[in-house]
């Protein structure tokens, strides 16, 4: 079988790090899937409007290791394995993931054709193999049981510095929705596991968001952003002390 990209995600997510674990977790995230040319025929997302939500069927095309039998979930603390099929960990022998988003719209600007989702949970650049639409009858099964992962993760205050508050000010007009973007995302507390089992509150952390660097740090189970400031390089600045 030879799987061919059908379209290519335009993210706010520019690096793996501060990514939300699951979709739908930040519904500010906002993005687009474009068309490659072959598929750019918009009698293909004929009918979709009636549907809320969509599956998208996609590659973790960043994985730069391969797969092992066991991984570490976050949500058991990085500490404890269980089998990658017991998992949605990206390392996989064949490196498919399953996302479901909120369906925002169709856009034909020119030869491109766009559609526009929320709550995305994928990198910048993510090939799309296929869209399907989400079924609630069939899909959405109220009493499963989900193991070690049965609740959303309990959510992270999060406060803004002067510094920061001052930024976001500067930015109103250009980018009216980035604070509760941010917010949103550091909600979740997107540090590895390694540094919440022994957080070091002196550890200021970066993570790519849009156009921007966001500087922060955990200081007693609060989230503070340091600053905002526009990206001039391409080189994820994950964490330092």
């Amino acid at each position: 079988m030879q799987l061919h990209p059908i379209a290519y995600v335009n993210s706010p997510y520019k690096q793996k790090f501060a990514i939300p674990r699951q979709p739908n977790l930040v519904r500010e995230a906002e993005g687009e899937l474009l068309f490659e040319p072959a598929y750019a025929d918009a009698n293909a997302l004929r009918g979709l409007e009636g549907f809320s939500h969509l599956w998208l069927i996609f590659a973790f095309h960043a994985n730069a290791a391969g797969w092992s039998a066991t991984v570490t979930p976050p949500r058991l603390g990085g500490g404890t394995h269980v089998g990658v099929f017991a998992s949605r960990s990206p390392y996989r022998p064949n490196p498919l993931g399953l996302s479901v988003v909120e369906f925002a719209g169709i856009e034909q600007r020119g030869d491109r054709l766009s559609l526009r989702v929320r709550g995305l949970d994928l990198l910048d650049g993510t090939p799309i193999y296929d869209i399907k639409p989400y079924l609630p009858y069939a899909d959405a099964i109220v009493d499963a049981s989900a193991a070690y992962a049965a609740q959303a993760p309990a959510a992270c205050e999060v406060r803004f510095s002067e510094a920061a508050r001052h930024a976001l000010t500067q930015l109103q007009d250009s980018h009216p929705r980035l604070e509760a973007f941010i917010t949103a995302v550091l909600a979740q507390d997107p540090r590895p596991a390694q540094h919440v089992r022994h957080p070091d509150t002196e550890r200021v952390h970066g993570m790519f968001l849009l156009d921007f660097n966001i500087r922060w740090r955990v200081q007693h189970a609060v989230a503070w952003v340091l600053s905002i400031e526009p990206r001039t390089d391409t080189t994820p600045d994950h964490a330092h002390a």
